[in-house]
């Protein structure tokens, strides 16, 4: 399948791994007055309609990940934040929160490579990513109480999903930025990495993924998803029923056959 045409997002297709780089450094990345969150929901459906696809990387340009919501368009009041309550509720549940929707429902492994700051609701899009990689920039914060403001985007669900609830307890109440070094240590990032080879090693873990067999990948992501919130006596019949699926696909064959091969 072809590449759709985005505005704001630069993306390449390379090794059966899509890296997709946020291209608003002009703006930090910001999600809101930019392109980001409908290029992101044109990017998940593209992705899981697309089983050549194996992997995503996502990045930013520049020296942001993301900043999140834009405070300049806050202050005037510009968009939606000029607009009624309900106005609001409905551009948030039709915009960013459906960029949430289609990370969550997004089908293969999502890396993030988190180049620089990553705060509001630029920390939350990194916890919507199954693996997360930072350098010394990556500075991360759950701000919005700064601003008077809660995590509209679904933050306080993906947050506690990470770190764990007391500690996005800490960082939601206090609203401070968090460094690399503790953010790796309390499960934000898997790994940290040199800036110049942050992007490279995201896009090795995501090839390694790529080459598993493919629908039993996806299907994977989804038990990982479906176990946190299924009791255990319907998420096992539920992995019987796709086990049985895999047992009888052509990537089980051959799987088997390779592993015997090298025997």
């Amino acid at each position: 399948m072809k590449i759709p045409e985005f505005v704001d997002i630069q993306v390449d297709e390379k090794n059966s791994v899509v890296t997709a780089m946020f291209n608003r450094d002009d703006m930090r990345n910001a999600l809101t007055g930019t392109g980001i969150i409908d290029d992101l929901l044109q990017l998940c459906d593209w992705v899981n309609c697309n089983h050549d696809i194996g992997a995503v990387v996502i990045t930013g340009a520049g020296k942001a990940f993301s900043a999140g919501g834009n405070i300049k368009d806050m202050r005037d009041r510009n968009d939606l934040f000029g607009e009624s309550p309900i106005a609001q509720q409905n551009i948030y549940r039709r915009g960013i929160q459906s960029m949430s929707m289609a990370l969550y429902r997004l089908e293969v492994p999502l890396i993030a490579a988190v180049n620089g700051p990553a705060i509001g609701a630029g920390l939350d899009l990194v916890c919507m990513a199954d693996i997360r990689l930072g350098c010394k920039y990556a500075k991360v914060g759950e701000t919005f109480l700064n601003l008077g403001l809660i995590p509209g985007d679904g933050g306080a669900w993906f947050l506690p999903r990470v770190v764990g609830l007391q500690r996005a307890a800490e960082m939601t109440f206090s609203g401070r930025i968090v460094g690399p070094e503790e953010a790796q240590r309390i499960g934000l990032f898997l790994e940290l990495c040199e800036p110049e080879n942050l992007v490279n090693r995201a896009v090795e873990m995501a090839e390694s993924y790529a080459c598993q067999p493919r629908e039993a990948l996806r299907m994977s992501k989804r038990l990982l998803q479906a176990g946190q919130r299924m009791p255990l006596n319907d998420f096992l019949d539920f992995c019987a029923s796709q086990q049985a699926l895999c047992h009888t696909s052509d990537q089980h064959h051959a799987a088997v056959e390779a592993f015997f091969s090298k025997t």
